[in-house]
């Protein structure tokens, strides 16, 4: 990563999964991090080796609530992101979303500072058109179980542009794409944890359908870097950017790739498919490619390596 003018900046969700790794990048670029987490899903964990650096500050801190800092640049990643988490207290998810993105456009606004909104690809629903363009409005249930993130998500973006139009708030937007690698909550409920601590407990690995739908894996250290190339692009780009890994898989074929990764003896299971899962889901990311010069490097196969040797250790270190 290249190194640039230092700055004072702001991680919302920064002891999250994707939150702890951006922070991990901005504070070894040598900019002065302020994370902010009510750790409802983040874990102080996860920025344990940061606690001790002169450059990384954290705040607990619940984004429905008013912010006063001073700071250049803010990155909006708060919001739970799986589903067992967002179903769990459905209301206050879309609180997250909606009151989060007021309450961070607010401070934005006074400070005039650049701001980045880690939107998601579940904007698009159960897509009708394959692959997902950001030009796509998306195929969305507004009443569903899902509905508090997707619909939340959504309201978001809504703000972040109304924002940039009215105020001239220099945005970021980007749409997240299934995401993995080391951090993410073993207990989360989305497929590559899942799989990951099934096979390497043992435990029947459960397929929700018939296995054919399909979903395309990004690594977080892609992820991250994406990230920080959109914001670092000129004031005109906006965004909303795609990023996320364009290569397609089944459910079938990562939970084989698992199985065998892990040497697991673990057997497939297959369970009805839940209200509102999508069939489909794949980036076009030309876009991406186009503004930012960024595409994902890791391959599947790279990334499961990273992500299994972090979860074998996850259950070395809590066994059952």
């Amino acid at each position: 990563m290249k190194q640039y003018t230092r700055r004072r900046i702001l991680v919302t969700g920064g002891a999250g999964f994707l939150g702890s790794h951006l922070c991990d990048r901005l504070v070894e670029a040598g900019h002065d991090v302020v994370c902010v987490d009510n750790l409802f899903t983040g874990s102080k964990g996860n920025i344990a080796q940061l606690l001790g650096r002169p450059n990384f500050e954290f705040i607990r801190h619940d984004v429905t609530f008013p912010l006063y800092l001073e700071v250049d640049e803010i990155y909006n990643l708060a919001c739970p992101a799986s589903p067992i988490y967002y179903q769990h207290d459905p209301v206050q998810t879309t609180k997250t979303s909606v009151h989060g993105a007021i309450n961070m456009l607010g401070l934005a606004k006074r400070l005039r500072a650049r701001i980045f909104q880690a939107s998601t690809s579940e904007v698009y629903g159960d897509p009708t058109v394959h692959p997902q363009t950001e030009d796509y409005w998306g195929n969305v249930n507004p009443i569903g179980i899902r509905s508090c993130y997707d619909e939340g998500k959504r309201c978001a973006e809504t703000l972040f542009f109304d924002y940039h139009r009215q105020h001239k708030l220099p945005i970021k937007v980007a749409r997240i794409f299934n995401t993995y690698g080391p951090r993410m909550h073993p207990n989360d409920g989305r497929v590559v944890s899942n799989f990951i601590m099934q096979a390497l407990l043992g435990e029947p690995i459960t397929i929700y359908g018939d296995g054919t739908q399909t979903r395309s894996f990004c690594y977080v250290d892609d992820m991250i870097r994406g990230f920080i190339a959109l914001m670092e692009t000129p004031a005109d780009v906006t965004g909303p950017v795609n990023l996320g890994n364009p290569v397609e898989f089944t459910m079938i074929q990562l939970a084989e790739k698992v199985v065998a990764r892990t040497g697991s003896r673990s057997k497939i299971e297959f369970r009805p498919l839940p209200s509102d899962d999508p069939r489909q889901r794949q980036p076009d990311i030309s876009r991406a490619r186009k503004l930012l010069g960024w595409e994902p490097k890791a391959p599947l196969d790279e990334g499961l390596a990273k992500t299994i040797e972090y979860f074998r250790g996850v259950i070395e270190r809590h066994p059952a």
